[in-house]
């Protein structure tokens, strides 16, 4: 039986219906089975009665193979080590494996490029929207969350790192998962959780919870990325592979530029909101984060519409499935092209299955385990001395290190130039005396020394940036106060009553409160509805910008990835983009900073397109998404690491975090010199 069943699984072969009506076998015997009959595994049957859709003669499926292999699980390990007595070696599987991956590339050859493609495409392209949206969402409501909550500066830098942290989890987790139960089910489980968490985020109005449901949100999102370039790029033959994934990436670019659109139109209407007394507020910049949930939504609902990736399915000897699979990109192509009547000649799919015994887990060990081995399985390549995979992991740290952390580093370095200009506005009274006087209009801008103020109210009025220090109140009242940037330090308050303000006591620093009151203190921080437009102008303006400057950078690695090559792209781009960092030296106005800014994220939108796809293509698929995710994830923990320390140096130096970016991007560019070029392979 062991015998017959070996047999049968060396006989791999893809049928395919040429006009000889040949085919494409995975052994040197094949020609000499033709002239000779039938198999062992299609005897007894007519050439007729052998080709109908979705049914194979004479081969084991997964299941199948494992019953008649093995009786049990114990037996597909004494099956697995029956082969290895037999000699077969990793070049053999090697072989087999170059063998699948060229049968593979002769089947998409034949379904075509068309309709098919573009549906997925756009599909897909919602997925990677929602990335784009998520990297954004936190930084555009952090000027407005911090007021509603009440947020310390740790607290605000925290809450701009968490996604982060939450997509280096998700990237990592999603990917593996993705090579286990698939990329379609894995990504719609991803985003299910970014879109449920996300909505979630807009209501909760406690700072902890929403620091806990923007970090889960930004783990669901996390697998989107790995997910989507290795899902379409098994719908892609080689010749169409770098030019139609540069495309999608232009999808992130769409999301970012969504966010800004929709940040720039909701978040400075302040009107679009409602509060239930000072327990429960719904402002704008809520509205924003829920909308910003829409693109995973949407994704979500088209994604429900498209199938698994058929070279999943092969790979896991499920060959009815795929066959279905790529019959329908087929038959859809050419219904598209006006060929209707041209028909799926692929009748038989054929592969091996013996790499998949000798690696597959038995069938009663949990899910855990085999995760866990998958990984285990990943973590041996890389500490084994892969030198591919440690310079890979090596480009993707520092592209990600200089990027993320000057994309982040310069909005950082225009709020220092506004900051700069507005404090030299600032104007300073001392040693004033006010008595008897109401303060019924906005204070701004202004400090106050050694000043003395009796019997005065406060009363309906805003402060924003104001400082009183040194200063005396006496019999004072205060009453509906809201303030913003505001501080009392070292002064002295007698005999004085605050009413319904939100003068909390981390205002007052080293003050003295003698027989003073507070009564029905304002609960949480109030928003300032006095920011001025020029504010969100800017904040989000810039980022459009920033955004859209990536066009041109996207649609020439789309035009030329096949062209020139990956690996002249990526190298290539990495080093323009070093050159650039130089200028950002001569960038000492808001407009200067705002253009190098786009220069930059033009020129290196390429190296990304073309890194995207060197990933893609250098893994095989059962470790493809995987190893796509342990690279995203290392991306994002560069990226933090690029932020943390970047924005330490702001209003400090510029000269650091250029030299840093610099010369990160010039060790990235050099080695990515050392990758392999991967344009004209088909996808192992």
């Amino acid at each position: 039986m062991w015998k017959c069943n070996r047999c049968i699984l060396d006989r791999h072969y893809l049928r395919l219906g040429s006009q000889d009506g040949g085919y494409y076998r995975g052994d040197s015997q094949a020609a000499n089975d033709d002239e000779g009959g039938h198999s062992d595994s299609t005897e007894g049957h007519d050439e007729d009665d052998e080709i109908y859709e979705g049914e194979y003669q004479g081969i084991p499926r997964a299941e199948s193979g494992k019953g008649s292999l093995a009786g049990g699980p114990g037996s597909v390990r004494a099956g697995a080590q029956e082969f290895s007595d037999t000699g077969v070696s990793e070049a053999e599987r090697r072989k087999d494996q170059e063998e699948l991956a060229q049968q593979y590339e002769t089947i998409l050859q034949e379904c075509g490029h068309g309709k098919f493609q573009w549906t997925l495409y756009f599909v897909l392209g919602l997925a990677l929207m929602a990335d784009g949206v998520e990297i954004f969402v936190v930084g555009f409501v952090l000027p407005s969350a911090e007021k509603d909550m009440c947020l310390s500066e740790p607290n605000k830098s925290m809450l701009g790192l968490i996604v982060y942290f939450g997509m280096m989890v998700g990237a990592f987790l999603w990917g593996a998962l993705a090579d286990r139960i698939g990329r379609r089910q894995s990504l719609l489980i991803s985003l299910s959780i970014n879109s449920i968490f996300s909505f979630f985020s807009s209501f909760v109005q406690g700072y902890s919870t929403f620091l806990f449901c923007r970090l889960l949100s930004g783990v669901g999102i996390g697998g989107s990325i790995p997910i989507v370039f290795s899902y379409y790029s098994e719908f892609l033959s080689q010749e169409k592979r770098g030019e139609h994934l540069s495309w999608l990436c232009m999808f992130w670019m769409i999301g970012g530029i969504y966010a800004s659109a929709m940040a720039w139109a909701i978040i400075p209407h302040y009107g679009w909101s409602f509060q239930m007394g000072s327990a429960y507020q719904f402002h704008s910049w809520r509205v924003f984060v829920l909308v910003c949930a829409f693109p995973s939504v949407a994704a979500i609902a088209a994604l429900s519409a498209m199938p698994e990736s058929p070279r999943f399915y092969l790979e896991n000897g499920k060959h009815d499935e795929g066959w279905m699979i790529l019959k329908q990109v087929h038959d859809t192509n050419m219904r598209a092209k006006g060929h209707p009547e041209k028909v799926f000649s692929v009748s038989i799919c054929e592969t091996i299955l013996f790499y998949q015994i000798i690696n597959s887990s038995p069938e009663n060990t949990p899910m855990w385990q085999r995760y866990r081995m998958k990984i285990i399985s990943l973590s041996q390549q890389v500490s084994g001395g892969d030198l591919m995979t440690f310079m890979l992991m090596a480009v993707w740290f520092t592209m990600s290190f200089s990027y993320y952390g000057l994309t982040v580093w310069f909005p950082d370095m225009i709020k220092y130039i506004q900051k700069q200009e507005y404090d030299s506005r600032t104007k300073t009274f001392t040693k004033e005396r006010v008595e008897h006087v109401t303060f019924n209009f906005t204070l701004e801008n202004q400090v106050h020394l050694e000043g003395h103020y009796f019997n005065d109210k406060f009363l309906n009025l805003k402060m924003k940036s104001m400082v009183f220090e040194d200063s005396v109140f006496e019999e004072c009242y205060f009453e509906d106060i809201t303030s913003i940037h505001t501080i009392f330090r070292n002064c002295t308050f007698v005999a004085s009553l605050f009413y319904n303000t939100d003068l909390f006591k981390y205002r007052f620093v080293n003050c003295k409160l003698l027989n003073s009151t507070f009564l029905h203190n304002k609960e949480g921080c109030m928003l300032d509805f006095s920011d001025d437009f020029n504010n969100a102008y800017m904040i989000y303006f810039v980022n459009f910008l920033g955004t859209l400057a990536v066009l041109p950078g996207n649609i020439v690695s789309a035009l030329l990835m096949d062209k020139i090559g990956r690996l002249r792209m990526l190298a290539g781009s990495s080093v323009i983009s070093c050159v650039s960092c130089f200028f950002l030296m001569f960038g000492n106005s808001e407009s200067g900073m705002i253009a190098l800014l786009c220069l930059f994220g033009g020129i290196s939108i390429a190296s990304w397109n073309a890194l995207d796809v060197i990933t893609v293509e250098l893994y095989p698929s059962d470790k493809r998404t995987t190893a796509f995710g342990f690279l995203n994830a290392l991306c994002k923990l560069a990226a933090v690491l690029g932020i943390s320390i970047f924005q330490s140096f702001v209003g400090i130096t510029k000269a650091v975090p250029i030299i840093f970016a610099a010369g990160a991007l010039a060790a990235g560019s050099f080695l990515a010199t050392k990758l392999p070029e991967t344009r004209g392979q088909v996808l192992q």
